[in-house]
């Protein structure tokens, strides 16, 4: 873990280059060592149909959740929330945009007893290290 998914309106990505937002928050989320490389993953869903405050083409919203297995203290979620979305943001304003962007992040903790993990991912990069 963590699964993190990102979620935004379909006009940063006319503004915005995703793939590296998409890029910086699985780097910045691996650097936190929340959790093991071969179970980090970290997907991006673009939102065609939405409508944010006033309807004003220049609004956007960018929502990233992550989905962690239990066991974290409440500070180190807080901490990781606050990385990741400083990162996030930080990417972005590396490009010039005329659009006010609405940020979320959540942690989502997984309830293990019904989460079942068939990763060969992970195999492959402990096969590789050995």
């Amino acid at each position: 873990m963590p699964h993190i998914i990102i979620e935004y309106s379909a006009n940063v990505a006319d503004h915005h280059d995703v793939d590296a937002l998409i890029a910086v928050i699985h780097e910045t989320a691996t650097a936190t060592h929340i959790g093991p490389l071969g179970a980090m993953r970290t997907r991006a869903t673009s939102r065609e149909q939405y409508r944010i405050a006033d309807g004003h083409t220049d609004n956007a919203m960018i929502s990233i959740i992550a989905r962690l297995g239990p066991g974290r203290e409440p500070e180190e979620k807080t901490a990781f929330i606050n990385t990741v979305l400083d990162a996030a943001e930080a990417q972005v304003a590396t490009e010039d945009s005329p659009l006010a962007i609405a940020w979320s992040m959540e942690v989502q903790e997984i309830d293990a007893q019904f989460r079942v993990n068939r990763n060969h991912v992970a195999a492959r990069l402990k096969k590789e290290k050995s």
